[in-house]
């Protein structure tokens, strides 16, 4: 299988586009020049001809060229912002495992109040596992995310909640990763999951992925309800600004950028830990 050579995502042997970044894979061959049978032109002719084609070029295709040229200008940038996306999750799904190391589980999607209300995200609760262990002591648990004291914490985001492809990276407060949410999911609730309970296999179960628009400040204990965001590509649910598909973390640490034309039965076994669903071949 090839690789693309702007995204480095893998694509089919007989792909002429990348389906993830879109670029043309298709390479042109030909050659050739003047020739054929036929009465010789003279010097000054073909002078006149080679102007007289370039001139032409130049005038009808002049925006064309510059169309074709903008890609090219501003692919290259997004290649290593995809690239800081994957780091990001590859360091979140660090943090997740040492997490387990320490507790015995993986952490609540959230902690609830007495009377079952959330109150702190599982994103505050992973802080000093991503070396952030000031911004956790001043992180007060004995008032909601948003109370007076928590509220100032807001706009310090860490940096690897952001993608920095997402139009609003830039001193946003919002998260760009969020967890699917399910009572069959890694993040279920106040509950949390130990490793002994991902039946499916973590290989096979979605644990974090890529949120561009849904707007969930990061503090905030609110992930991505699969019952009511079950598809890829929904602006409220699980989106992305990189063309093609979505980066999600599995349960095992890896990183994969899954594809917006996957099969939705085949999102629904990746969100479930012990659905016992069969991973489509898409996958």
């Amino acid at each position: 299988m090839r690789t693309c050579p702007a995204c480095a995502e893998p694509v089919s042997g007989n792909a002429e586009t990348c389906p993830h970044c879109g670029i043309s894979l298709h390479e042109d061959s030909g050659g050739g020049g003047l020739g054929g049978g036929g009465r010789k032109m003279s010097t000054l002719s073909v002078v006149f001809i080679i102007v007289g084609c370039a001139f032409a070029a130049l005038v009808v295709c002049g925006g064309l060229v510059v169309a074709l040229l903008l890609p090219a200008v501003s692919t290259p940038r997004e290649v290593p912002r995809r690239s800081q996306c994957k780091n990001n999750l590859k360091q979140i799904g660090l943090a997740l495992h040492n997490y387990h190391d320490v507790y015995g589980s993986f952490p609540p999607a959230y902690v609830a109040d007495a009377s079952g209300k959330p109150m702190h995200s599982w994103r505050v609760l992973l802080l000093p596992y991503l070396d952030q262990e000031p911004l956790y002591r001043e992180y007060d648990f004995a008032e909601p995310w948003d109370g007076p004291n928590n509220s100032r914490l807001l706009d310090r985001m860490p940096p690897v909640y952001s993608c920095p492809s997402h139009a609003s990276a830039a001193g946003n407060t919002t998260t760009s990763y969020v967890a699917p949410y399910g009572e069959h999911c890694i993040f279920r609730g106040s509950e949390p999951v130990k490793i002994g309970a991902v039946l499916d296999g973590l290989s096979n179960t979605l644990m974090v992925g890529e949120s561009a628009s849904a707007n969930i400040p990061w503090m905030k204990p609110e992930d991505i309800d699969i019952a009511a965001h079950p598809t890829l590509g929904d602006a409220a649910g699980f989106s992305s600004e990189h063309s093609g598909g979505v980066h999600f973390l599995l349960g095992d640490g890896a990183v994969r950028f899954i594809v917006l034309s996957i099969a939705p039965q085949t999102v629904e076994a990746l969100f479930t830990r012990d659905g016992g669903e069969a991973v489509g071949s898409d996958f």
